[in-house]
């Protein structure tokens, strides 16, 4: 079985703005929290993705390439909306890879920095612009941000 760990935090300003990011768009064919199906494209790339649920910052996760139309059929035609576009940032920072989401559309003005861990214990150094970890709040979740888009709160 695969499994996430990963904490999340909000990011306070744009010292780390020092790379270009990638496109992503992101939709849901299941987006209750206890088992999460995701579609996303990447460039010229398709995945579906099945997560389970979070305990803490630790959840099941599966993920699989599929063909990039398919991907992009089902985002227009059978994912849940809005769907969710964003430019991800990785950003290295003391030996480990952050992954900073700046949200697009409905959800424009969020920037959410992500870290993927070995286990939930691993220490890390925190960079300056992080802000206060949202781990553990719902709202941050993407799944979450298609019926609560971040414009509306």
């Amino acid at each position: 079985m695969g499994v996430e760990i990963e904490r999340k935090f909000l990011v306070r300003n744009d010292s780390w703005r020092t790379v270009s990011g990638a496109h992503y768009r992101q939709g849901y064919l299941n987006s209750n929290l206890e088992r999460v199906v995701r579609v996303r494209v990447i460039g010229n790339k398709g995945y579906l993705t099945i997560k389970g649920p979070n305990i803490g910052a630790v959840r099941p996760e599966f993920e699989y390439k599929i063909p990039v139309s398919d991907a992009n059929e089902m985002l227009d035609n059978l994912c849940e909306k809005p769907l969710i576009e964003k430019i991800r940032h990785m950003v290295e920072h003391r030996g480990t890879v952050w992954e900073i989401d700046a949200f697009l559309g409905e959800n424009e003005g969020l920037v959410v920095a992500e870290v993927e861990l070995q286990s939930a214990e691993q220490p890390m150094e925190m960079p300056d612009w992080l802000g206060d970890e949202v781990t553990d709040d719902p709202r941050y979740y993407n799944a979450n941000l298609v019926k609560r888009p971040y414009k509306v709160w």
